[in-house]
């Protein structure tokens, strides 16, 4: 049964070197690393690298409740020039804490980063096909389905496949304050 929380007790900032056990915790849910496409058994060393030295183009943010990290989320800028309005997006939550919003919260927070301050165009990802509830999340958030992408990773013991889905802003468009998730708070 998942725990029950109050979204005005969250707060979404940066990722930081001391967020590493939390960040650990939240890969190693069955739930989490089956979504991704992280293996199981997180490396301690390579997320130390992530969380201590982010390559320019990564912006990770994390959602802290009370002193203790429930969520991660990324914007992986690409480095060539000719894709600088372009960025991946990943989301990962602890598995005691999906479904309350918390995603739709970080997502929020990954467009206000990408429109207002990063001028980026086209936020994209991949995400398993039976995936419903982030597939929601993100159709929510303005992405579309882009394609289909059969066999695309190995996971527990199938090949499995993925959709690729975009969100577009269109030239001139301010960023969709109003966006908000369908979730009651």
């Amino acid at each position: 049964m998942p725990l029950q929380l109050c979204m005005k007790d969250l707060r979404i900032r940066p990722a930081s070197p001391e967020d590493l056990r939390d960040v650990l915790a939240i890969f190693s849910c069955p739930s989490v690393y089956a979504g991704t496409l992280q293996l199981p058994y997180p490396s301690a060393e390579v997320w130390r690298k992530r969380l201590t030295s982010p390559a320019d183009e990564m912006h990770q943010l994390v959602v802290q409740l009370e002193d203790r990290v429930i969520a991660h989320a990324s914007l992986a800028c690409h480095p060539r020039p000719r894709r600088k309005h372009v960025a991946g997006v990943g989301i990962a939550v602890h598995e005691e804490w999906q479904h309350q919003g918390i995603g739709s919260a970080l997502m929020a927070a990954l467009i206000n980063l990408a429109d207002d301050w990063l001028n980026l165009t086209r936020l994209e990802l991949e995400v398993f096909v039976d995936n419903q509830a982030a597939i929601r999340l993100y159709e929510r958030a303005g992405f579309e389905t882009e394609g289909r992408l059969r066999q695309y990773a190995f996971r527990q013991g199938h090949f499995a496949d993925v959709l690729s889905m975009a969100r577009i802003r269109p030239p001139g468009h301010a960023c969709p304050r109003t966006w908000k998730s369908s979730r009651p708070r």
